[in-house]
């Protein structure tokens, strides 16, 4: 538990994990830098570049928040729904 508490401790990250949570998926281009294809467009916001959304994301697949699986030059990003759940069910 102190594991995801300090990934979402992040402003950043929990931006991040948020709009992926909403897409249930992100899809990461690791072929053309680090662009989160399918989330960036919400994220420009945070004007943070490509190394630091890298390390969010390690974070969060550290804290088994999420998943990461290479397709292609695509980095996959999926939401774990075991920490999900847990998630959940903390805060009902």
């Amino acid at each position: 538990m102190a594991r995801i508490f300090r990934a979402l401790s992040n402003p950043n990250r929990l931006r991040i994990y948020a709009e992926i949570l909403k897409n249930e998926e992100a899809r990461l281009d690791v072929g053309c830098g680090c662009h989160l294809a399918d989330v960036v467009r919400s994220l420009r916001s945070l004007r943070i570049g490509s190394p630091t959304i890298s390390h969010h994301v390690r974070e969060l697949v550290n804290a088994e928040l999420i998943t990461a699986e290479r397709q292609g030059k695509f980095l996959v990003c999926r939401i774990n729904p075991r920490t999900r759940d847990l998630a959940r069910a903390m805060f009902a």
